[in-house]
């Protein structure tokens, strides 16, 4: 949420441990999206309505710039789900750091139709032109996902719609559900209370049965209050993704100051239960991402805040760099532990490109990463980065692209491949093979790549943010600076480096002085 010049940040945390539970609403602000000042919680469970829960929820601006929560809150041990609201004690306050939850919680409680124990995560609310004002509760109906919108005049008293906004048939239950409108023309956000001709509709869900976030892109009919996706927008599992890999519960929100959208999302830990009471802490939130609807109009973009420019520190640059087959390049001068890479790769033919398999068109993209790994030798590609390297390559997370042939067009497929980032048991230690494919015009023969490297995660943007994958982990021997960064080529055809640009990035600035109260 933006509020006053201020960014505040509210997150599932748990205050008495690294594992799921005693889930409170911590609060965090600062001026630039980058460096943080943590405050103690706004939200935690104290109240009949909210006793067993405080969990996710959305933040809303209402008219007299008043901002106002919605969250659900859970009032038994059957896990009855209900929805309440939240307010500043103090708007005086700059960083409203005090919140109260009236006693005329919760303002909405599902009816003997729905799936109580299934009824959560509000979205932020928009207001029609009728002058009511919506919002969207994540749920399932024996296993069709959907989302019950509710309307109301004064935001105190809800009912629900009719029907739903949408549903899908056999993909579990919806988390997290965010909707929001995209210009059809231009990279700037937009208020989710806009509904006009220059604009489409983003659906996002996140899937509880595969932990991944799924999206279309379509049009709200704002008078029957239903959402179509495009006819380009696949519903459900085989269906567009904002993260191929370790990305999930996402939430965007408008930034009036700048004029844009701006995605968060979390990533959890890909290492062991008894890792994460080591360490003390888990689960992650990435980069924020602006995010704008691609020229196509069939997907989004997604990029890095502008913000985190201002985090580089030395810079490396690399240009007209030939790679034949098995040639890999240091990239050295930064620290590859915590670097930011962008790099744009180009090739004089693609005749030699593979031919896909036809069996693999009912394959997911990461089970083609999964056979054709970094180390598969290719007609074009595989060729990318290897990021967290030890100095033998015993450990390494290659992130890459290859380029097949099909039947009527090329298909570039990206891949971010966990299997060899650390010498840990992979019994314990989950790593996967991650991967999307990329929707890119290759006339010009070039491919573009950002990883954004920070110890224990790559969060990578192939061609200008068309697809993007996280990767969590967590190598024993490329740590610090031990850690080294690759540029790799293992396909026939030689690949060019055009320019690479590699900064080391130094760390934000956390203030704790606030501290944590005991509740």
């Amino acid at each position: 949420m933006y509020y006053n010049g201020v960014y505040h940040l509210f997150y599932q945390y748990n205050p008495h441990g690294s594992v799921w539970g005693n889930i409170v609403w911590a609060h965090s602000v600062s001026m630039d999206l980058i460096n943080w000042i943590p405050l103690e919680p706004a939200i935690y469970p104290s109240k009949v309505f909210d006793n067993y829960g405080t969990w996710s929820g959305s933040a809303t601006i209402l008219p007299g710039n008043k901002p106002i929560i919605l969250y659900t809150g859970v009032v038994d041990a059957n896990k009855t789900q209900v929805q309440n609201y939240a307010i500043p004690a103090n708007l005086s306050d700059p960083f409203l750091r005090k919140w109260i939850k009236p006693d005329n919680n919760p303002l909405i409680v599902a009816d003997v139709n729905i799936n109580k124990a299934q009824f959560r995560d509000p979205t932020t609310a928009w207001l029609g032109r009728d002058g009511y004002w919506r919002t969207l509760i994540g749920s399932v109906l024996g296993n069709k996902g959907l989302t019950i919108m509710y309307k109301s005049k004064s935001f105190m008293k809800w009912k629900k719609v009719q029907h739903p906004l949408h549903s899908v048939n056999d993909t579990g239950n919806w988390e997290c559900p965010d909707f929001f409108p995209v210009l059809l023309d231009g990279t700037n956000g937009l208020d989710a209370s806009y509904n006009g001709k220059i604009a489409k509709h983003i659906l996002k869900v996140s899937l509880d049965v595969t932990r991944f976030e799924y999206y279309t892109v379509g049009t709200y009919d704002t008078k029957k209050d239903r959402y179509t996706p495009n006819n380009t927008s696949i519903d459900g599992w085989k269906g567009l993704r904002l993260d191929y890999g370790n990305y999930y519960a996402s939430k965007s929100f408008y930034d009036p100051s700048k004029n844009r959208r701006i995605m968060w999302g979390w990533s959890n830990e890909s290492d062991t239960v008894d890792d994460d009471f080591k360490k003390g802490w888990a689960g992650i939130q990435t980069i924020p991402r602006k995010l704008w609807l691609d020229p196509t109009g069939k997907q989004l973009v997604q990029w890095p805040i502008q913000e985190l420019q201002t985090l580089r520190e030395q810079k490396v640059q690399l240009s007209n760099c030939k790679l034949e087959k098995g040639d890999k390049i240091e990239v050295k001068g930064i620290t590859p532990a915590q670097a930011d890479v962008e790099v744009t790769f180009s090739f004089s033919s693609l005749d030699k490109a593979e031919p896909f398999d036809p069996s693999w068109a009912d394959l997911y993209a990461q089970d083609v990463c999964a056979i054709k790994g970094s180390k598969v030798q290719g007609g074009l590609g595989p060729f990318g980065l290897l990021t967290l390297a030890s100095k033998k390559l015993e450990e390494y997370t290659p992130v890459f692209f290859r380029v097949f042939k099909a039947q009527d067009k090329y298909k570039v497929l990206m891949c971010s491949d966990a299997s060899r980032s650390t010498l840990e048991n992979g019994k314990t230690m989950y790593k996967p093979s991650f991967a999307g494919y990329v929707d890119v015009d290759l006339t010009n023969k070039t491919l573009s790549l950002r990883s954004l490297i920070d110890h224990s995660v790559v969060e990578s943007f192939g061609a200008g943010g068309k697809t993007c994958i996280t990767s969590r982990v967590y190598p024993t021997l490329a740590i610090y600076d031990n850690a080294h960064l690759f540029v790799f080529n293992n396909g026939t055809e030689a690949i060019k480096i055009e320019t690479l640009n590699a900064w080391s990035m130094g760390k934000p600035k956390m203030n704790w002085s606030f501290g944590h109260s005991s509740y």
